[in-house]
């Protein structure tokens, strides 16, 4: 497929242009040299678009990288040093760069929120968690109940590790609401709802006490590693629907 038709595609079911108040510039971010005709074959996708991401999406022999964070966001940014080092390889490798950031956290079911849902099996799913006027989260109920730390590890991939578990809520844990990367204030949210568990990817030191007090289960799942999710959905999606090649870059954060 083109680039310009990989886009009607990604914004069809992403619905892109349903969340014009997000301020990452969604969709074609960088084109390629021949948006029209030049077809794409291989697709790499990643959490966030860098030089090193660039570059292996290069070296991998993709003609596309689709990521969660791209490289232009709000407003004119010069290409000049950092900025210039980012961009440089995709221009010179002619490879193009898709972003979807908040329609992929929100997206049900290849999102972000909904993939953790479905690792976890919730049931009776609802929106939930709002920012800017856009619902991304979603909330439901376990299937059976979880310890904190259960829950956390059920909703992270072998191998991963929540940043932080605070284990200040019920010891059995059934109500859940969902909100990846940095939403660690959509906690008050959660309390609002007697939710008993929260799950986001980063936690930030003013929010202790007030977990705490609350008497909520936390789980920090980690900005990185719940957003690895969504990438993977659209991959798999990709893979099935238009029988193209791809490959996951995996460059963990840690964070």
């Amino acid at each position: 497929m083109t680039l310009n038709e990989l886009d009607k595609y990604f914004r069809d079911f992403l619905k892109i242009d349903e969340f014009s108040n997000d301020v990452s510039r969604n969709g074609i971010q960088i084109e390629n040299s021949a948006p029209d005709t030049k077809q794409i074959t291989k697709i790499a996708f990643a959490v966030d678009a860098c030089a090193e991401t660039a570059e292996k999406a290069a070296k991998e022999g993709a003609g596309l990288l689709f990521v969660h964070h791209g490289l232009f966001w709000g407003g004119c940014e010069t290409i000049t040093g950092v900025h210039y080092k980012r961009v440089a390889p995709f221009i010179k490798n002619d490879v193009a760069l898709y972003a979807c950031h908040i329609p992929l956290d929100a997206n049900n079911p290849y999102g972000n929120n909904y993939g953790l849902a479905a690792r976890l099996n919730l049931q009776n799913l609802e929106p939930f968690g709002e920012w800017r006027g856009m619902v991304l989260g979603v909330k439901g109920i376990l299937p059976e109940p979880l310890s904190a730390e259960e829950l956390a590890s059920k909703i992270l991939r072998p191998g991963e590790n929540p940043l932080a578990v605070l284990p200040f809520g019920k010891k059995e844990i059934r109500s859940v609401g969902i909100v990846s990367g940095g939403a660690c204030d959509d906690v008050y949210m959660a309390v609002q709802q007697n939710l008993d568990a929260y799950v986001t990817g980063e936690v930030e030191h003013s929010i202790y006490h007030y977990v705490q007090e609350s008497g909520i289960n936390f789980i920090a799942g980690g900005h990185y590693q719940t957003e690895t999710v969504g990438v993977n959905l659209v991959k798999e999606k990709i893979e099935k629907e238009l029988g193209l090649e791809t490959v996951f870059i995996d460059i963990p954060t840690d964070l």
